[in-house]
């Protein structure tokens, strides 16, 4: 079902969704995985979109940590509500994170894991998400994303992956994800 809702909202609203289909587990690990949210006390999640991502970071908390999803589609964001009823869901836009880390007694976090269409975005926008990211980490967080294979070659790719290095210590990126539809590569950035 989430799936066939997934697919309706991109055809409604294909800049913002960007994809076409929801992040697969194996994606979606890797991800959680990149960010180390199991070592994390503080997690915020950008564009969960139908909860892929969310329940694998559910699945990898520690006991006591602090965890908010922060989604602009008010459709996805009434979703996740009622998939994840114990989950704090802000339907807001991800550039204004700190407002919400603040409102949770936090000033930063460990890491943010994101689902955002990266380039599908033009350069103000990724400017102002990355800014968010940059502002709400840590020193040493871990910022975790992924950029579908076939949209590497894309202009708005290039300056994302120049972007992201700009702004971060050190920038690696996986393998590609295979078992995703469509396959992808998940970039990991420590600040």
């Amino acid at each position: 079902m989430s799936a066939l809702r997934f697919l309706q909202e991109f055809l409604a609203r294909p800049a913002d969704v960007g994809a076409f289909a929801p992040s697969g587990r194996d994606l979606a690990l890797a991800v959680v995985n990149a960010a180390e949210v199991a070592h994390a006390s503080v997690v915020v999640e950008f564009g969960p979109g139908t909860g892929a991502i969310t329940q694998v970071i559910l699945e990898h908390l520690t006991p006591g940590a602090k965890f908010f999803a922060i989604e602009i589609n008010p459709n996805f964001a009434q979703m996740l509500k009622v998939r994840f009823p114990h989950v704090q869901v802000v339907h807001d836009s991800a550039t204004n994170t700190q407002r919400h880390l603040q409102s949770l007694d936090e000033e930063s976090c460990d890491c943010i894991v994101s689902g955002l269409p990266w380039a599908a975005f033009k350069g103000p926008l990724q400017d102002a998400l990355l800014d968010a990211v940059s502002t709400c980490l840590r020193p040493g967080g871990h910022f975790a994303t992924y950029m579908y294979l076939q949209s590497q070659c894309l202009p708005s790719a290039h300056r994302f992956k120049h972007e992201i290095a700009r702004r971060f210590s050190s920038v690696s990126t996986t393998p590609i994800v295979w078992r995703n539809f469509p396959p992808a590569i998940v970039y990991h950035g420590v600040k």
